[in-house]
């Protein structure tokens, strides 16, 4: 056994072997990623990006390269946690001081502060009510439009019901989400943005602005929607850290020999293990670690954040194109801007296009939130707490599930409280602060418990502590601004 902190020690054995890394087996073990990007491609790229570029022009996107780099190498350090023991990384974090009951709390109620404000349900309920009706809701459309935001959490549930693996079924999903979003995207881009924007958007990205000049941050910025989009650029929050989650349940390193949770219909029961297990450093193990992280790489790097960047360009030259240089748009005006425009070039086929491509970028970010937060959540207390174990008779589907209803009744309850912008502010924002405790958590995780040879590279260390401060930066100056501080 080893020193497991303070939670019970792991087992330990041999780390198992992968697949021989090739193009089949690394199409065949991507997965993790591709949930992820359908939960990227969402509010960041589909509405904040394009408003403030729109905005501000195309020299902001550096701060969108520095997010989806920073929760690139943030996502790698987590994933280095699950690899050895076979654990989401929230777990790792109850095994530090002050304790699993005081983290379980403080990582729940992050949870809740990020995903439990449904704006995307709201979101996507006022798309269809579009797609439906041909316009989009006025203010005595709000019954309506609220229905349908209850239908679309059902529809969630149903999907993360059936299946083997609740992770494959999400994989299959995302993927056909993803797959039509940029495909869409693609067509019309290729149809209505001039190839000069296509370039201006490309040197965007390290902060060169359609003037030719670099562009740090522009006069009179709104350092809200700048924090928003620096949180929410790639997934943000909470969302980094339930990537582990997904990846223990695919099975990449000691995920394999620790379960992982099935479907309520057409899934076996599964007994996962409270504890995960670590291997011990020999040169076998340590050839397998580098075959195992050759398949992280491939499903976060070229999946994932190349994805993020290609879902954000696609969407901010389409704005650019579209949009009046002094478009001031509220949320969902500005998609109902670009559905109206591309009906009056190519119809109404286009108008329900555009709405269904929203749906799908509103309904992938809710699919990924629901399951998520309730993936995370019975994992905290799976591995925290031996009467909640005893309760579900060692089925975790008994926690997934009754956590699942209660998110979905909250969800339908919330989904009334605020106006969806003001949801995502809120969301992002805490976005940002949970990167900042997450990624100081993190490296002192992995200091302390992986050994030397799997810390990762000081560059890697080091860029995680830049995330650091970068996110910390912009939620002060965020926070600050909401709470007119200055």
């Amino acid at each position: 056994m080893a020193n497991g902190g303070l939670l019970p020690a792991w087992k330990v054995q041999d780390l198992p072997a992968p697949p021989p890394f090739g193009f089949r087996n690394a199409i065949l073990m991507i997965g993790p990623g591709a949930i992820a990007l359908s939960m990227a491609i969402g509010t960041g790229e589909w509405i904040l990006g394009p408003l403030a570029v729109v905005k501000y022009g195309y020299s902001l996107l550096w701060m969108v390269t520095l997010s989806i780099l920073f929760q690139l190498v943030l996502n790698l350090t987590f994933l280095r946690y699950t690899l050895y023991t076979g654990e989401p990384v929230v777990s790792g974090f109850m095994r530090t001081a002050p304790g699993p009951v005081f983290w379980s709390i403080v990582y729940i109620v992050f949870a809740l502060l990020h995903v439990g404000w449904p704006y995307t349900a709201a979101l996507t309920g006022q798309v269809i009510f579009g797609a439906i009706f041909g316009h989009l809701p006025e203010p005595p459309d709000r019954g309506t439009v609220l229905m349908l935001g209850y239908l679309t959490f059902f529809a969630a549930i149903l999907i993360v019901a059936f299946g083997g693996k609740i992770e494959r079924t999400l994989e299959w999903v995302n993927w056909f989400m993803v797959i039509f979003i940029v495909g869409f995207l693609l067509v019309v881009d290729i149809l209505f943005v001039p190839w000069r924007l296509w370039w201006e958007g490309l040197i965007g990205f390290v902060g060169i602005g359609g003037d030719g000049r670099f562009g740090l941050f522009p006069r009179g910025a709104d350092w809200v929607l700048l924090g928003s989009l620096a949180s929410f650029a790639a997934v943000g929050g909470i969302g980094n850290l339930w990537t582990t989650n997904w990846v223990r349940d695919k099975g990449y390193g000691m995920g394999s020999v620790v379960g992982y949770i099935p479907s309520l219909v057409g899934g076996k029961m599964v007994k996962v293990s409270p504890t995960g297990s670590v291997f011990p450093i020999t040169a076998d193990n340590l050839s397998r670690w580098r075959q195992w992280w050759k398949y992280v790489w491939t499903d976060q790097g070229l999946v994932w954040a190349v994805g993020c960047f290609i879902g954000m360009y696609l969407n901010v030259i389409l704005a650019k194109a579209i949009f009046p240089p002094d478009a001031n748009f509220p949320v969902l005006q500005a998609g109902a801007y670009q559905a109206n425009f591309l009906a009056s070039h190519g119809g109404k086929i286009l108008y329900f296009l555009t709405l269904l491509n929203g749906f799908w970028i509103f309904f992938g970010s809710q699919l990924g939130v629901l399951d998520g937060f309730c993936r995370l959540s019975t994992d905290i207390l799976w591995s925290g707490s031996a009467r909640v174990r005893a309760w579900a008779r060692d089925d975790i589907r008994r926690v997934y599930y009754a956590l699942l209803l209660f998110f979905a009744v909250w969800g339908c309850v919330a989904i009334r409280l605020a106006a969806p912008y003001h949801l995502v502010q809120i969301a992002a924002n805490v976005a940002g602060f949970i990167l900042v405790v997450a990624g100081i958590h993190g490296l002192l995780l992995n200091r302390k418990f992986l050994p030397r040879e799997l810390q990762g590279p000081l560059w890697e260390r080091a860029l995680t502590g830049l995330a650091v401060v970068f996110y910390a930066l912009f939620f002060v100056a965020s926070v600050g601004r909401l709470l007119n501080f200055w």
